[in-house]
């Protein structure tokens, strides 16, 4: 199989996208997957940290997420992207013209449906659980991305 490439995709890039790429990428370091990852947020500026939750969230499962710096999506992050996962339909939505047939929810493609909760200004605790459900979602990707290796 040759590598994929995911961006993940949200609003800022300083929570879920953010969290969703670095938990990814510990997912294929771990299992041996050849995934290239990305994340970018549709309405994020440039070079902003992830939020000080998100780091806090990432440093407890042992990823260090302090160096993420957040980009907007862009035409050629789209087209780089063998696949494109949003934590909402409504992200979804706004791109999938731009990347028609490769932008999925990410319960779409993990096989469920549902939309990825905001965190953004809420406590820790707020954001472990986001990660937990990301994580749960991702791994759920990864044992489909494994079987088709």
């Amino acid at each position: 199989m040759e590598q994929k490439k995911i961006l993940f995709v949200c609003t800022g890039n300083t929570c879920r996208s953010a969290m969703a790429a670095a938990m990814m990428a510990d997912i294929a370091e771990k299992n041996d997957l050849d995934i290239l990852v990305d994340s970018a947020g549709i309405f994020a500026p440039i070079g902003d940290c992830a939020a000080d939750n998100a780091i806090a969230a990432m440093k407890k499962r042992d990823i260090d997420l302090s160096l993420h710096r957040t980009k907007p999506v862009t035409e050629d992050l789209l087209d780089m992207a063998d696949v494109i996962l949003t934590m909402t339909g409504a992200h979804k939505m706004l791109i999938e013209n731009m990347a028609p047939g490769k932008v999925f929810t990410l319960y779409e493609y993990a096989g469920d449906e549902g939309d990825i909760p905001d965190p953004y200004g809420g406590d820790l605790e707020e954001y472990e659980e986001v990660a937990e459900e990301i994580n749960d979602l991702l791994v759920d990707i990864a044992e489909k991305l494994w079987e088709n290796k």
